[in-house]
């Protein structure tokens, strides 16, 4: 039995944003060998993305561009905190191997809520973290075309909700430009995101519930 309410979407694409100097560049691709894949009505993509082509059909494309609102939201320098680096500490050393300036790690909070944060500097005693979404203040420009668009399964609706949901490894949202394999994320107590429930961190590519790319 197919769930009608619930497509399950793969999509190629180019993603493009201007760039400080102001030159429009591409910041990563979904080819279609590695499309970014995901089941609609569950959270998996940003929303307003999601809206642009889940009524799309296999072989269509798609060229629009959303606002930062529509994205990830505005840059917000109280997202930029100051860890203590013994938080960063494994097996009583600090993990150079991971922490380092522009490198993008895995976290956890206090409440098991995982999300991925830039090291922006490394001092003496702390590490610089910006906790930002990694596209915030960006307008978001995609090109690309439908793979894959049919109704999703029993089964792969299941399968969706029990990754959402701690019960699965990754593999929802997956959109093959990739950010490089974690060991393993730091638990930081009381660090939390800095950015309040009602912010969306879901990290790079389209994804939003699932933040595993």
């Amino acid at each position: 039995m197919e769930q009608l309410n619930h497509r399950y979407i793969t999509v190629a694409y180019d993603l493009y944003a201007d760039n400080s100097a102001g030159i429009h560049e591409i910041l990563e691709q979904a080819p279609v060998e590695h499309p970014f894949q995901f089941i609609t009505n569950l959270g998996m993509a940003l929303e307003s993305f999601e809206s642009k082509v889940a009524h799309l059909n296999e072989g269509d494309e798609f060229d629009f561009t959303l606002s930062v609102d529509e994205g990830y939201g505005p840059y917000e320098e109280k997202h930029v905190i100051e860890v203590p680096k013994t938080a960063f500490f494994v097996d009583g050393r600090f993990d150079k191997e991971q922490i380092f300036p522009g490198n993008i790690i895995p976290l956890v909070n206090e409440d098991g809520y995982r999300f991925d944060g830039l090291v922006n500097d490394v001092k003496e005693d702390v590490v610089v973290l910006d906790l930002n979404p990694l596209y915030a203040g960006k307008e978001l420009h995609y090109k690309g075309r439908v793979v894959t668009a049919r109704p999703a399964t029993d089964e792969e609706v299941k399968g969706a909700i029990n990754i959402l949901t701690g019960g699965g490894g990754c593999g929802c949202g997956s959109c093959g430009c990739g950010e490089g394999d974690h060991g393993h994320a730091h638990d930081h107590d009381g660090c939390g995101c800095g950015c309040g429930d009602d912010d969306d961190h879901g990290g790079g590519c389209c994804g939003g519930g699932c933040g595993c790319h």
